[in-house]
């Protein structure tokens, strides 16, 4: 033993085993300087009216093509759908999808099809919109499918990650629905939750699916049998718990509140969720924290509802099995968020996950870019391996059949092409009509129906002649005052404007059209439409003029007058 003139003793007899040694230095990792980039202001969406439902859920759903954010109604449910591309500030009276009955609880994109989205609400119903390369260029009110089966509203949507048209919803009847929305049919209700249902989410290739509830349990289950695995009391506290899976480690995630209300994260070995592997606390904060996983980096982000942090962590298989890397901090708070799927983030900007940040106090989108500092402008394999391709790997029938397979995989650096055509419904040899082409049918056909006036005079009428004498009198002189009036303004007006031939009458404007003109298009009855309103305004100008140059007139006499006197 030696001690030094500093007052730091030395032990230099004593041969320290690593286990003894408090330091190990730092662990290394290539995402430990991972940083948040938010967007400028014009590469924003800003003017959202943005929904102010108190439902725990994300409300923006984003694919490499469209945002969708659920926006406030009244009266209704709807979400508006904006092109990737269409920053800046939204027009108010942008297109939305209207067709919900109650408001929007979650939206969720197809995984396998860009243009399809599947939303749920407060009515009760599932439904799958197609939207049209482009954006909306009108309320979008008809739907591909509409799935009924939940007696209570439904909370949340999920489709599955590798098999195509299938779809899970969760209701507050405490029921998961099985969809084929292929068929538009449930294929299974999974009936093993005894409270409202918090949170779904699929493992890596969908075999297994856990969920948290409000009788404050983990389950995973088996989704095509209905039947719970293993199941263990998860967060203790009172508030809404969510769930993920970590990819195909066999573990899950999960987030939620202690007894005293503090926010905590645990993971738990999905065979064994009698106690988590590991469980810690986040800070004090009120608002529901939301686990959001990234399989090609192994990086986990927690972001709570309410406040401006998002924290990330590193995932690995030994204790403490996640480590705490960083966290983007904001002032403004957060009421969802959305998140790119990895096929689409920026790789020559290091990109590796971007947040759609919807924020509490204003109308505003704000995409948020989680960057890895490197230097050079080449593809980084090591931050983007193969990726989940938007392919599925197995049909719905195999599926639901018992065959399980992993996602396809696509390379970063090439990409590939999705597909996204529209799912034909109902008669597939009638082509669907669009909305906008059935009201401009209706319209023409209405236009096109010559009126019918009736010139009979009022004693014809057989219910006249219940009446008795003295309502026959007064009846009979209003009738005369009006039809004198309407006899002096026409003939004023057919001496001003009409073709009189032989003092024949003029020719009313509908009938311009010949009895017997056949219009075998649309476009041609649209023309004659065109030109009788165009006539018709022609007809106002003058009479405008005309009523002009009689003012004129009677203030030129009324002054000469003056004159005279």
């Amino acid at each position: 033993m030696h001690c030094s003139s500093t007052g730091v003793v030395w032990n230099c007899g004593v041969d320290m085993t690593n286990s003894q040694v408090w330091f190990r230095g730092v662990r290394s990792s290539k995402f430990r300087h991972v940083y948040g980039v938010p967007f400028k202001r014009e590469r924003c969406y800003d003017n959202v009216k943005i929904t102010r439902n108190a439902h725990d859920s994300n409300f923006c759903a984003v694919n490499p093509k469209f945002v969708a954010i659920v926006t406030e109604v009244a009266g209704g449910g709807a979400f508006l759908v904006l092109p990737l591309d269409h920053t800046g500030r939204l027009d108010f009276n942008a297109s939305r999808v209207t067709g919900h009955k109650g408001p929007v609880l979650d939206i969720k994109w197809n995984p396998f099809n860009d243009n399809i989205i599947a939303s749920c609400s407060d009515d009760c119903t599932v439904k799958l919109w197609h939207i049209p390369d482009g954006g909306l260029s009108m309320h979008l009110t008809e739907w591909l499918v509409e799935l009924h089966g939940h007696k209570r509203r439904v909370a949340y949507i999920e489709w599955h990650p590798t098999a195509e048209n299938i779809l899970l919803s969760a209701g507050f009847d405490s029921l998961i629905i099985v969809w084929d929305v292929g068929k538009g049919e449930a294929v299974k209700l999974i009936d093993c939750h005894s409270d409202v249902i918090y949170c779904m989410s699929f493992n890596r290739d969908g075999s297994l699916l856990a969920t948290t509830c409000k009788d404050k349990k983990l389950r995973v289950i088996e989704p095509r049998r209905g039947i719970v695995l293993s199941e263990g009391h998860c967060h203790l506290g009172t508030k809404a718990s969510k769930c993920t899976f970590l990819g195909s480690r066999g573990r899950v995630v999960t987030t939620g509140f202690s007894r005293h209300s503090d926010r905590q994260y645990a993971v738990w070995d999905q065979h064994d969720l009698a106690k988590p592997l590991v469980c810690e606390t986040i800070d004090s904060s009120s608002g529901v924290v939301f686990p959001y996983y990234d399989h090609d980096t192994n990086m986990v982000y927690l972001a709570g509802k309410g406040d401006g942090n998002i924290r990330y962590y590193e995932v690995v298989d030994e204790p403490p099995y996640v480590h705490f890397l960083n966290q983007f901090l904001s002032g403004n708070p957060q009421r969802g968020l959305g998140f790119m799927p990895k096929r689409g983030v920026n790789t020559s900007a290091c990109e590796v996950f971007r947040f759609y940040k919807l924020h509490t106090s204003r109308g505003l989108c704000e995409p948020i870019s989680m960057i890895v500092p490197r230097k050079s402008d080449c593809f980084q394999e090591d931050l983007y391996p193969d990726t989940a391709a938007p392919l599925p790997s197995l049909t719905a029938k195999d599926w639901l059949s018992g065959m399980n397979a992993p996602p396809l995989l696509i390379s970063m650096k090439t990409g590939v092409t999705i597909s996204t055509h529209k799912p034909s419904t109902g008669n597939k040899d009638a082509p669907a009509l669009q909305p906008q082409d059935v009201n401009n049918r209706k319209k023409f056909m209405f236009l096109s129906r010559e009126t019918t006036p009736d010139y009979r005079p009022l004693n014809a009428c057989p219910n006249a002649l219940n009446h008795n004498n003295e309502n026959e009198i007064q009846v009979n002189e209003k009738s005369q005052k009006t039809n004198a009036n309407q006899n002096t303004k026409f003939h004023q007006l057919q001496r001003m404007f009409g073709k009189q031939t032989n003092d024949a009458e003029p020719v009313p404007l509908y009938k311009q059209i010949n009895q017997g003109d056949v219009f075998s298009t649309e476009h041609e009855l649209r023309l004659a439409f065109n030109r009788q309103g165009e006539e018709l305004r022609i007809v106002k100008r003058q009479l405008q003029n005309s009523q002009q140059r009689v003012r004129e007139l009677e203030q030129h006499v009324a002054a000469l007058q003056a004159k005279l006197q």
